[in-house]
């Protein structure tokens, strides 16, 4: 019987005891305020699960995703501060993501919501008295960029980079076989890197490579031209549903992203949704097509390099080293179009 405040998958809770296997208890109050719970109702993958142009049906929710990364840094640190930070790093994610980013022209970096993390957190009645209970300042977990093992710079390996990775490798896209996960898992260790920083690193080449394969895999499936579109039509249905008066700002904090696309559906952007959410796939062009709405921008570059034995596997296995440099090479010059959706 878990003590977890909403309906968590079964396969998420066995994935859940490979980062952990002894669940910290302090964690449940802090995942179970209102707040946090609003997570569970916001796709990892920022909206593209509701489209037939990507062949998942798996619904790992953004909650899922930060009580994964305050279970690795506690694997790694037992520290209750940079868990509980881990934890709370996307408290302020809005309905479908960083689609919201690519509202505010932020595809390339796509961290222009991260701002409202702290707002989110003081604003919190019910946050704060557990965090006066615990005897932890606000300021101490506000902000996970602070502890490494959490949050640095790609393409190094942090818990939050580190997590949607594995998550998304196993249950979204079929990468990954849960003793693959776990195998991965269980070579790091935390290393020193080359700034003499501590950063999660491999004791093994072979696991090295193994999450180099997978993140360079995803890492196209991020930006690749679907996504690209996808991404940016959904900013640009909220940003017009916004201009309609049909939908503030602040609804893509408090309402579901059920309830958002119930709006689209009763809106004039009804049929070019549902184009889209039958679409099998999209178009290409090397010039800019007529009469159609079309998406030509890059997006950010996620992946890994991580280290091995304290070096970065780029540098020490040719294998990862030809993944990445395929992966960096992937072309995001396209104009992008679904027929028959134009605004």
């Amino acid at each position: 019987m878990t003590k977890f405040n909403y309906n968590i998958n079964e396969r998420v809770l066995e994935y859940f005891s490979i980062l952990e296997p002894n669940f910290p208890e302090f964690l449940y109050d802090y995942i179970n305020t209102k707040e946090l719970l609003k997570q569970q109702y916001i796709f990892l993958g920022c909206g593209t699960i509701y489209s037939d142009l990507y062949d998942t049906n798996f619904f790992y929710s953004n909650l899922d995703h930060s009580i994964g990364v305050a279970l690795i840094i506690w694997h790694f640190t037992h520290d209750k501060k940079q868990t509980i930070s881990g934890l709370f790093h996307d408290i302020a994610t809005p309905c479908f993501k960083h689609c919201v980013d690519f509202i505010n022209g932020d595809y390339m970096n796509q961290e222009s919501t991260e701002e409202l993390t702290a707002e989110k957190l003081k604003e919190s009645t019910e946050i704060k008295a557990l965090l006066k209970r615990d005897n932890i300042a606000i300021e101490e977990i506000e902000d996970y960029h602070i502890y490494p093992i959490a949050d640095n710079d790609n393409p190094r390996v942090s818990a939050d980079r580190l997590e949607a990775a594995l998550a998304n490798s196993l249950l979204t896209y079929n990468i990954l076989t849960l003793d693959e996960v776990k195998e991965i898992y269980n070579d790091l260790e935390i290393q020193k890197n080359e700034d003499g920083e501590l950063e999660l690193g491999f004791k093994t080449k072979k696991y090295a490579r193994l999450l180099v394969k997978a993140s360079t895999t995803l890492s196209v499936i991020y930006r690749d031209d679907k996504t690209r579109y996808s991404m940016q039509f959904i900013a640009d249905i909220l940003k017009n549903l916004n201009k309609d008066n049909l939908i503030t700002i602040d609804d893509l904090y408090e309402l579901k992203e059920t309830e958002i696309i119930d709006i689209i559906k009763e809106s004039k952007y009804k049929d070019i949704y549902n184009t889209w959410i039958k679409s099998k796939k999209v178009n290409i062009s090397n010039e800019e097509p007529d009469n159609v709405y079309y998406v030509h921008h890059g997006a950010k570059i996620r992946y890994m390099n991580p280290l091995y034995k304290g070096k970065r596997i780029y540098d020490e296995c040719k294998i990862a080293k030809r993944y990445i440099d395929n992966n960096l090479s992937y072309s995001m010059d396209n104009y992008v179009y679904i027929d028959n959706i134009n605004f």
